[in-house]
């Protein structure tokens, strides 16, 4: 924030932020007629696509007075943008620019009055955002007068003698110096005290809290060898303080942190042991290091010396070489974002020793006046001449802290997963000081160089492969060329990225969100490139921004896309497809995918999309960078979030948090939640408040700042009535003691089933013991999933007369089908395929034989009299609950648990660090709505709204705060997203329902209500070809069954829910007229396609604003609607949705010609009814 005055002496406040597309406008009413004459003809919305730095000054009504676009390449097309460093030093003398600390400006326009002050704040907040930059260049044709405006701003360089170029153009130069100046940092001085003081005072209100009056004078009075204090001034006053301390405790930090890339924050010793004994077969350890590629191996030891600084080495001319063992070669993990399964951290785990002595000295106290912020690493350079003999400093900052600009700059140490450490560590080598840092084009000369850097990577042999191609042959067997890159510090390789072109970038931009990041008709098809391998020295970490946008510029390209292929695919790992673990992860952006249609492409033809966007392919996470984002600023949030239960509710919330769908296989593999969440595998057994830690399998423990309990309920053992059948008993003298808590041994042939795990161990059982042997199976219950248990039995080859489906009472009225016509079907599928089927039963015992550990039978009690059955495995879904041990954790530790875990309406425990959702909780009574839970709704939108409230907790931006009106603090918040069971029930029958959130109630009292609506049934259950859709009294689609011997498009029809039935193509009225005789058929029409696109909900909002406004002329009558034309407002955004999304809507054009506009709208889509929408 700035105060400037204009021409006309009005003053006013202003302010500066990044460019954003909807600035386009604003930019294009600030050019004058000079505009063109300095810059040249320019497209603003290519310039924005293209710009690794826009600003926008805007004062205080928000109007944009001021804008300015920065790129790392020559304005005016002057050289390629790849060579034009060369070009400078050949043309011009006294030249130091670089790519690293220079950026080329391609506009500038402002307010005529507020011109002269707009440039200087432009080119001041260019400094203060890039800390790197010292150089903003421009060229402008020769001759052209500057105004006193630029040249406050821009000096002249000055060309060599032989330079052509200043008969054409001038090269006009703003050094850093003239208007963000580095600071100059000394050692700090008692007369410092009140400059300092005042700016701990207004800064930390904790550290006034923790430290007496005196403590600043103590400790910069106290300065000796091992503590010193630094002070960086600004104008003759003390702008910053650090203090530091030569004494770290490294034992301490090896034990909590991974510091193997940092051999331990020690100097080599002889007797350092830094590898894995060796042991006499080795096959195991080469099969598990091609498991993963998200996993490096131990880093060899480096034999670290004293690196030289930035003066020594441009004072040595090149002389002053520094030795590979010197720039710890080897490991590339993503420090900022790694994810650290737990299993790796067994107690078996090799841990290094170190003999040497420390090699670090700590930062114990930093702070800074904002203004001067980005100048924090002045401070590195003069601290770093303090204590000659280290190579690390370090910093621990508390977890709740978010990263600072200091921090920003050093590597983050990967913490162990059990770490109870309260905070977290960060690195920095003093040769990450050097400046030299040089991106070029890769050459077979630097293959050993790669080789070295390299070795240590589980995939170091592809990116070698990848290499040579690209430094040999140039072009790989599928006929892509590859494109390698080096980084070099002081003539070594610290670096290497290799890329080829995105051949399948029409897929990426059907499949994934990619337009979120990129207006994707402003790049050109080979703009677009696939990063291969990125593989950078830890020490040079903070540099990766900068080695990707050296990447783009070198290459041409505008767009890096970076896939993770998931770890296991059918048992095997995907090597052909994976790349060797990127270090740049952390920088690039996680793309979220897109929903997708499922095409009906016979009934489509030679309309239906290309394979580009229709065919299938290998799920992956997808990973995005561009030139705008190299410079963007990201701060890392290193709160410690636990979430407890991988259920749809805790998945829907890390998806939440990581990409700031039900889930399935494929969208598991679309998210990669690995690469961003540590994994720990076990059950929670207790939680510890007062620690803020829980412990897992009742060994580990696992910290956590926030916890976030979303384990649901299972289904549980059910314990036997223990009623002895010989009396005769039945179900009304048990059921008062049903059911209970089993507390026994589980037999080996019991199974319930609550995940993808139970699900391939019984699967596993089964064909070892029962698919080829005698005896039943007893599936007990009477949920869905018994149903779908049962189609999975007989698909194993189970024979229908071994299977025994028992159901116990019902709890409610409210069957799991809910559908008598269903019921009747399933149950005729059963009596075919010889399943017999006994109702209302009671477990009463199971007889375990001569083998305790196996059920042999088991008996029921009934209405009647007892059933017995002999037993070889038993299913059981009789009831779910929360699981007794995490019952007892959350108990013990005195969360209130009244029959499940009390939250209020923001899923606050009475822990205020402690957040809940899903079936394992219940409002708290105060609301007065016991029988409404999270149940009730989609767990998918409980997960989003719950990642809502904790993301208002970890914002770094302070968001106004809305006051709720008066009273509605005691009502619970609507859900609207639609519940969705389904699946393969007996007789192949493929099962979806529909429903919206509430609590169920039986279909015939639903139909009997008078507001029930509109039923619209096609098909019959037995035939297999059943579909019935509800649509409520306001005319929207309130639910959905579909019952069907043939597979369907589930996801398509999930888009139908709460749709009017108008946008169904006139869905009652073509219905009332008997023109809908099978809706299976009618929703795979060509019309329906648009409706299933996952941008169709932005063209509803979009036509709703527009009916919202007074341009849409009054609804006329439904007969003169049919023969009336669409109105303009509606028409055309409508268009603009059709041409955007072409490729994936191409029914809606002929096939035989691209249409007019006008012939779209006259057309409608090809082989649909001329009165679809």
């Amino acid at each position: 924030m700035a105060t400037e005055t204009s021409s006309r002496r009005d003053t006013g406040v202003i302010t500066a932020r990044r460019t954003e597309p909807r600035d386009v406008s604003d930019i294009i009413g600030l050019f004058s007629n000079t505009t063109d004459v300095l810059f040249g003809r320019i497209d603003v919305v290519y310039l924005l696509e293209r710009a690794n730095l826009a600003l926008t000054l805007c004062n205080e009504k928000n109007e944009a007075i001021a804008h300015a676009v920065f790129l790392d390449y020559p304005n005016w097309n002057i050289t390629d943008q790849s060579d034009w460093e060369s070009f400078l030093h050949e043309n011009y003398i006294s030249n130091t620019c670089t790519p690293l600390n220079t950026l080329f400006m391609h506009l500038c326009v402002a307010k005529e009055e507020y011109a002269a002050e707009c440039l200087q704040e432009i080119v001041r907040r260019a400094f203060i955002t890039v800390p790197e930059l010292q150089f903003i260049l421009l060229f402008i044709p020769a001759e052209t007068n500057l105004g006193p405006d630029m040249e406050n701003v821009f000096e002249k360089m000055t060309t060599a003698p032989d330079s052509i170029v200043d008969n054409d153009f001038t090269l006009l130069v703003c050094p850093r110096h003239r208007h963000y100046p580095q600071l100059y940092v000394r050692k700090a001085r008692l007369e410092d005290h009140d400059d300092i003081r005042a700016l701990w005072t207004r800064q930390s209100e904790t550290l006034k809290e923790t430290y007496s009056e005196y403590f600043l004078a103590d400790l910069i009075e106290s300065q000796d060898e091992d503590n010193q204090a630094a002070v960086g001034e600004a104008g003759g006053t003390a702008v910053g303080f650090m203090s530091l301390c030569s004494q770290v405790n490294v034992s301490l930090l090896q034990e909590c942190f991974d510091l193997g890339p940092f051999h331990g924050l020690c100097k080599p010793h002889p007797e350092d042991i830094l590898k894995v004994p060796q042991e006499p077969s080795l096959q195991e350890g080469e099969d598990k290091s091609k498991q993963t590629s998200q996993e490096t191996e131990s880093v060899p030891s480096p034999n670290f010396e004293h690196v030289p600084d930035e003066d020594a080495a441009v004072q040595s001319s090149g002389a002053g070489t520094v030795p590979h063992a010197e720039l710890l070669p080897g490991d590339v993990k993503d420090f900022k974002g790694s994810a650290t399964p737990l299993e790796a951290q067994e107690k078996g785990a090799f841990c290094p020793v170190y003999r040497g002595a420390s090699n670090a000295f700590c930062i114990r106290l930093f702070w800074i006046d904002e203004k001067y912020e980005t100048r924090s690493l002045d401070f590195l350079q003069y601290v770093f001449k303090l204590f000659p003999d280290k190579d690390f400093c370090v910093i621990l900052v508390p977890h709740h802290v978010p990263e600072f600009l200091l921090i920003q700059s050093f590597v983050r140490a990967v913490p162990f997963c059990t770490s109870r450490f309260g905070q977290e560590l960060y690195v920095f080598h003093r040769a990450g000081l050097l400046m030299s840092f040089n991106v070029r084009s890769a050459t077979s000369n630097d293959l050993p160089g790669v080789q070295m850097l390299t070795e240590t990577l589980s995939l170091n042999k592809r990116i070698l492969n990848d290499f040579r191609i690209f430094t040999l042959v140039h072009r790989d067997p599928d006929g892509n060329a590859p494109k390698a890159f080096v980084a070099e510090v002081l003539d070594q390789i610290v670096g290497i990225s290799v890329i080829r072109d995105e051949m399948h970038i029409e897929y990426i931009r059907s499949h994934y969100n990619i337009e979120a990041f990129i207006n994707f008709s402003r790049h050109q098809r080979e703009e677009h490139g696939h990063l291969c391998h990125f593989v950078l020295n830890p020490i040079f970490h903070h540099y990766t921004k900068y080695f990707l946008k050296e990447t783009l510029r070198l290459a041409h390209k505008s767009s890096l896309y970076y896939p993770i292929y998931p770890q296991y695919v059918e048992g095997k790992f995907q090597t052909p497809c994976a790349h060797s673990l990127t270090s740049a992860l952390h920088y690039m952006a996680p793309v979220r995918p897109r929903r997708q249609i499922v095409y009906p492409l016979e009934e489509l033809g030679i309309n239906a999309p290309s394979e580009q966007v229709s065919k299938d392919q290998l799920g992956y996470s997808l990973n995005h960078t561009n030139r705008k984002l190299v410079l963007e600023p990201k701060v890392s949030v290193n709160t410690r979030i636990v979430v407890v239960g991988a259920s749809d509710v805790g998945i829907s919330f890390l998806e939440t948090l990581v990409f700031c769908h039900c889930f399935s296989d494929e969208d598991h593999a679309k998210m990669s939640l690995r690469s961003w969440v540590n994994i720990v595998v076990g059950k929670m057994t207790s939680i510890n408040r007062a620690a803020k830690y829980v412990v897992v399998s009742k060994e580990q423990v696992v910290p956590y700042d926030y916890l976030v309990l979303c384990a649901g309920q299972q289904y549980q053992v059910p314990s036997p009535t223990g009623a002895d059948i010989r009396k005769l008993p039945t179900n009304r003298e048990v059921l008062g003691e049903w059911p209970q808590r089993y507390t026994g041994k589980v037999p080996s042939n019991h199974f319930t089933l609550n995940d993808s795990q139970d699900c391939a161990k019984a699967a596993r059982w089964l064909r070892e013991h029962m698919v080829n042997a005698e005896g039943n199976v007893i599936v007990y219950g009477n949920t869905i999933d018994i149903y779908t248990t049962v189609e999975a039995l007989l698909s194993l080859g189970i024979a229908g007369s071994r299977i025994h489906l028992v159901q116990p009472p019902l709890s409610s009225n409210v069957t799991c089908l809910n559908n008598n016509e269903l019921e009747g079907a399933v149950g005729q599928a059963l009596v075919e395929a010889g399943v017999a089927v006994h109702w209302d039963s009671v477990l009463a015992q199971w007889g375990t034989g001569s083998d305790p550990d196996l059920i042999t039978s088991a008996s029921f009690t009934t209405s009647t009299k007892p059933l017995q059955l002999q037993c070889s495995a038993f299913f059981s879904f009789a009831y779910r609950t929360v699981d007794y041990e995490t019952f007892k954790a959350i108990n013990d530790a005195c969360l209130v648990f009244d029959g499940r875990l009390v939250i209020d309406t923001k899923f606050c425990t009475n822990d205020v660090s402690i957040r809940a959702a899903g079936p394992l909780t219940k409002y708290s009574r105060r609301y007065y709505v016991d029988e409404w839970t999270h149940s009730n709704f989609s767990s998918k939108e409980i997960g989003f709204e719950l990642a809502a409230s904790m993301l208002s907790l970890l914002d770094l931006t302070p968001q106004p705060s809305s006051v709720a009106p008066e009273g509605t603090d005691r009502l619970i918040p609507t859900y609207k997203g639609c519940k969705i069971k389904g699946g393969v029930l007996p007789g192949g029958y493929h099962y979806l329902h529909i429903a919206k959130p509430g609590i169920p109630i039986r279909l015939d009292l639903e139909l009997a209500l008078c507001d029930h609506g509109m039923e619209i049934i096609t098909g019959e259950a037995r035939e297999g070809n059943y579909f019935r859709m509800h649509i409520n009294k306001y005319s929207m689609v309130d639910g959905i069954t579909c019952f069907s011997k043939e597979p369907f498009p589930a996801s398509n029809y999930i888009c139908l829910y709460g749709q009017h039935e108008r946008l169904l193509n006139d869905l009652c009225y073509r219905w009332n007229q008997g023109q809908i005789t099978d809706l299976y058929r009618f929703f795979r029409e060509p019309w329906s396609m648009a409706i299933y696109h996952d941008r169709f909900i932005d063209l509803k909002e979009e036509l709703r604003q527009a009916l919202l406004s007074e341009q849409v002329p009054r609804p006329l009558p439904e007969d003169a609607a049919e023969s009336s034309p669409c109105p303009e407002p509606l028409l055309g955004p409508v268009l603009r949705f059709l041409r955007r999304h072409r490729r994936s809507l191409p029914m809606y054009y002929p096939a035989r010609a691209p249409p007019s506009a006008g012939e779209a709208a006259a057309t409608g889509p090809a082989g649909a009814d001329s009165s679809a929408p």
